[in-house]
């Protein structure tokens, strides 16, 4: 059997809204990352959290994956055509 994490933790004033922050070790528990989509549960004594997605990836993040050998190059597969042709 896994043992549970659990975390004591107060609803605070979040702009116009209430959160609760997830701390790190539930997070890693629960597969959290920034981004990823989740969806928010009214049950039966309480509120459920789900993944329903993949994280978005932020553009710093979609920058250091790019690669400029796999990524690179002309994007038009014929020669040049038109004003570039000198």
């Amino acid at each position: 059997m896994t043992a549970t994490i659990t975390a004591d933790q107060t609803v605070q004033e979040w702009g116009n809204g209430l959160g609760v922050r997830i701390t790190a070790p539930i997070a890693k528990a629960a597969r959290f990352a920034r981004g990823l989509p989740i969806k928010v549960e009214v049950v039966e004594g309480g509120v459920f959290l789900r993944a329903v997605g993949k994280p978005q990836l932020t553009l710093a993040q979609k920058l250091k994956a790019f690669d400029p050998a796999v990524h690179g190059g002309e994007v038009m597969a014929t020669g040049r055509v038109g004003a570039e042709v000198f």
